[in-house]
């Protein structure tokens, strides 16, 4: 089953809306996650000191692609592979009422 790997600078709970449109997106291209894909989050906790280390791991997972958010997560990926695709989000929609 491929392997999908999520990188997050924030703590698991900090984007849940993130979360479940990144599962919906893979969802709408085909992608279950536990029926056909497997995502493998990582979660930086505000640590930017993290990211090697958890960079190090999808790699050797052989993610087949990995998603990051922001540029740090995005720098430490290029840093560690050129051959697993790289997709990433920039900024987060705000909502006001």
């Amino acid at each position: 089953m491929p392997v999908v790997g999520y990188l997050e600078l924030f703590s698991k709970g900090i984007a849940p809306t993130q979360v479940e449109a990144f599962r919906n997106g893979l969802r709408e291209t085909g992608y279950v996650e536990g029926r056909n894909v497997v995502i493998e989050f990582r979660w930086a906790d505000g640590q930017y000191d993290r990211y090697p280390a958890m960079v190090a791991d999808l790699v050797r997972l052989q993610a087949a692609g990995i998603f990051a958010t922001g540029p740090v997560g995005v720098r430490a990926l290029k840093a560690a592979t050129a051959t697993i695709p790289i997709v990433f989000s920039m900024g987060k929609e705000s909502s006001r009422a």
